[in-house]
């Protein structure tokens, strides 16, 4: 079995910025070469057309091209045709792609398409009730219904992706999955009242609701401290820096409590998640997120959004708290129960890690995803 996936991004020092996406890609392209899969990695958009073999896998590098006219057809025909060539001469028997843009409209391939849905842009401007450029819209609605089988990460996504584009094919369902091998507990105790948020410093996760519950949380707990670990993003709505926004809405004593990382690499978000008592990821906007699973793989209780995919990961009162980030003293108050109860904490943390080894190691995901290719191909 030979299969392949095109995507925009990879975690690779040579590739363009990555992130949930590339890191699910790679999670499951490199549990797969280890029960004997060939797998090859098609990563376009890229500075420069490279190849290279790394633990396993076959990655092609493909370099954007730009065009006069018509550069987002031109550009598609010259993927058509660079994947087609590589397809037929390494026998690939299956090729995947991501719903965001919808990268394959007006593309034909000469082995099955399948598209997993991990958020297009459609279903993100629904989540985030904001306009959409009509060219997107009809790029991913035409890629959709073209592919042969499609596959969703939860069975929010699934749904509300198939509202929006008025899909009527069958969407087969498979979690993102977390090495639980790679994501361990530590055996060091936690830092002591210390919050970590991690991920995009961006609107639609949530952060600028996390400043204002912070400042709740600062007022009843002087001495908790808020880690922020991610890339700072240029705010959708009012062109400045996110985290001058979140800046801006704390309190000068909370702000003396926040600390910024920045961008960290994979080992460095591992050691803080690990350092942490709490992890904090009030996401308005998801499809089943790595974040979450790989925080719980690490034994912690998190406290979360409660929307949509929420109920599909976490179990409220059980490995953690779901809560609407809009309630500002709920998500206060549930941080504060955590930093507080010890016990209870730790307990959670287990059980948490528990939930990620029934339903989202890669051992099971990876199954799970084989069985299906296996149908594709039969």
């Amino acid at each position: 079995m030979h299969i392949a996936f095109l995507t925009p991004e990879y975690p690779h020092h040579l590739s363009t910025p990555s992130g949930g996406l590339g890191t699910s890609i790679k999670n499951l392209a490199e549990q797969m070469t280890e029960v004997g899969i060939q797998v090859s990695i098609f990563i376009y958009g890229q500075k420069q057309d490279l190849t290279e073999n790394r633990n396993g896998l076959k990655l092609y590098f493909i370099r954007q091209k730009y065009f006069r006219f018509l550069g987002w057809w031109r550009y598609r025909k010259y993927l058509e045709s660079y994947l087609n060539k590589i397809i037929k001469k390494e026998k690939i028997d299956v090729l995947e792609a991501p719903d965001w843009t919808g990268i394959t409209a007006f593309m034909k391939f000469i082995c099955p398409l399948v598209i997993r849905m991990n958020g297009s842009d459609a279903y993100f401007c629904h989540l985030e009730n904001r306009p959409q450029k009509k060219k997107n819209f009809w790029f991913e609605k035409k890629a959709l219904k073209g592919a042969d089988h499609l596959i969703s990460v939860s069975e929010f996504t699934a749904q509300k992706t198939a509202d929006i584009f008025e899909l009527n094919k069958e969407i087969k369902v498979i979690p993102n999955s977390v090495d639980t091998n790679l994501f361990i507990p530590s055996a060091e105790k936690p830092a002591v009242n210390t919050i970590l948020y991690f991920g995009s410093i961006i609107r639609k996760k949530g952060v600028l609701e996390l400043a204002e519950i912070f400042n709740m949380i600062n007022k009843k707990n002087p001495e908790a401290r808020l880690i922020m670990a991610g890339r700072d993003v240029r705010d959708i709505t009012t062109g400045r820096s996110t985290k001058e926004l979140f800046n801006d809405k704390l309190h000068p004593k909370a702000r003396e409590k926040t600390f910024w990382l920045g961008s960290l690499p994979y080992n460095e978000i591992k050691m803080q998640i690990s350092k942490a008592e709490v992890i904090v990821l009030p996401s308005f906007a998801e499809a089943l997120p790595m974040t979450w699973l790989e925080a719980m793989s690490m034994e912690k209780a998190l406290v979360t959004s409660n929307i949509g995919w929420a109920t599909e990961v976490m179990i409220d009162g059980k490995t953690g708290y779901t809560v609407d980030p809009k309630d500002h003293l709920t998500y206060a108050a549930k941080i504060l129960k955590l930093l507080e109860e010890k016990e209870l904490n730790k307990k959670m943390g287990k059980l948490a890690r528990q939930q990620v080894i029934n339903r989202f190691s890669s051992e099971i995901v990876v199954e799970k995803n084989i069985q299906l290719y296996k149908g594709i191909m039969r």
